[in-house]
């Protein structure tokens, strides 16, 4: 009998999305497109479609606590993402959780506000994200509007960017990618990682006429899944980039909705 081929495992820890755009569903999905098996640990369950989120519960810690423990237990995961957590407590559990253990590639999406502009990060939470979490990560994502609340400034420029980047580096001590998907004027979707040492510019065109939700949780998951592959940290950066681009370029209609192809390839 052939001995079976071994799946690298990734885990993300992320907010339920009932339309299966973003959140746990993209990450999963994402996962399964680069040949990862994914684990999850759901931190809040969303009542939500591509128009709008119409409530938020979110989970009791000791559930949260008690999903990556039991992950870990049996699938210890290669590479982790991590996406809406929504209040300080459960923060602080995720966090509580990586603090004292061996690190591993940790990519989080400080997920803040949705595409449709509800809230998904309590405003009280923001500071024990930016005090315990983040400097736990290997690599944060924030998009412009996410960057210009954690640098406390807005953004216009790629020079703007660039100058964020090293803003996040240097107060927590991790690489940092910042979107610039939004930024206004530019024909192409430009992002800027930094890493302490090296700077990479990463762009491309930008695809008109689609408009989908979930390219923050789908991208920073196909990091986490490249990681988990065994890519170096740039490399899987770059990869995702191909991954996210694609993945709008080549969108389907469900509904009467766009939706992001994962299964492009």
């Amino acid at each position: 009998m052939s001995k079976r081929p071994q799946l690298p495992v990734a885990l993300t820890i992320a907010g339920s999305d009932s339309s299966g755009g973003a959140g746990i569903q993209a990450d999963l999905k994402t996962f399964a497109a680069l040949g990862v098996h994914g684990t999850s640990a759901i931190t809040c369950i969303t009542a939500q479609n591509p128009k709008g989120v119409y409530g938020i519960q979110a989970c009791s810690v000791g559930i949260v606590r008690r999903q990556i423990e039991a992950v870990f237990e049996e699938l210890r995961p290669g590479a982790v993402k991590i996406g809406m957590l929504y209040s300080t407590p459960i923060i602080r559990v995720v966090a509580g959780f990586f603090v004292h253990r061996e690190r591993l590639p940790l990519v989080v999406d400080p997920v803040m506000v949705s595409t449709s502009g509800a809230q998904l990060l309590k405003p009280a939470a923001v500071k024990a994200l930016c005090g315990e979490l983040l400097p736990l990560a290997t690599l944060i994502t924030p998009n412009l509007d996410e960057a210009e609340i954690l640098v406390g400034e807005k953004l216009r420029s790629v020079t703007d960017l660039r100058a964020a980047a090293r803003v996040l580096y240097g107060r927590f001590g991790c690489a940092v990618l910042v979107k610039g998907g939004h930024l206004r004027g530019l024909k192409e979707a430009v992002d800027i990682l930094y890493d302490g040492g090296q700077e990479l510019l990463l762009s491309a065109p930008f695809i008109r006429g689609v408009s989908t939700h979930g390219t923050g949780c789908t991208y920073s998951a196909a990091i986490a899944g490249h990681l988990a592959r065994g890519c170096a940290l740039p490399k899987a950066v770059q990869r995702a980039k191909e991954f996210i681009t694609q993945a709008i370029a080549q969108s389907r209609i469900a509904g009467r909705h766009s939706v992001l192809n994962c299964f492009w390839r």
